[in-house]
C-alpha cells in the first residue's frame, strides 16, 4: 500500500504522531507541527478572544472609523456622481477630508453595498 498523503496508513500514523517520516517524502505537503509548538500557541491566541474580553467584542486592531457629518456629507456627494471611485478622486477626498485612502476606498464599497441592498429592498 502506498504511503502517500490521505492514505490510510498515513492518516494512522499522522494520528500516533509518527507523520514525521512520511511527511518528509512528500515535498507539497507542509511539515508536521505539534500542537505544543510556540507556532500552534501564537495561532491559537489570536483565534480565541483575550483574557476578560466578551466572544462579541470587536478584534483587536484598528478601531471603527467615526465620520464626521461634513466628511459623510462630501463621501455621499461623491458618491452620487460616481459610485466607483477613481485613483485621483481617492486621493484628493483624502487630503481634503483628512483620512486615508484606504478608508475613502472601504466606506465606498460599503456605500455601495448599502446601495444595493436598499435596491433590492425597494422591489
Amino acid at each position: 500500500m502506498e504511503k502517500g498523503p490521505f492514505s490510510v496508513e498515513w492518516l494512522a500514523q499522522s494520528s500516533r504522531g509518527g507523520a514525521r517520516e512520511v511527511l518528509g517524502s512528500h515535498p507539497q505537503t507542509p511539515p508536521f507541527v505539534p500542537a505544543e509548538s510556540p507556532r500552534a500557541r501564537e495561532a491559537a491566541e489570536r483565534r480565541s478572544p483575550a483574557h476578560g474580553e466578551e466572544p462579541g467584542d470587536a478584534a483587536p486592531g484598528r478601531s471603527r472609523t467615526k465620520f464626521s457629518a461634513a466628511q459623510l456629507q462630501e463621501l455621499e456627494r461623491s458618491f452620487r456622481e460616481q459610485r466607483y471611485i477613481g485613483a485621483g478622486e481617492k486621493r484628493r477626498l483624502a487630503t481634503v477630508l483628512n483620512l486615508s485612502q484606504s478608508q475613502i476606498k472601504t466606506w465606498f464599497q460599503n456605500r455601495r453595498m448599502k446601495f444595493k441592498r436598499q435596491t433590492q429592498d425597494a422591489r
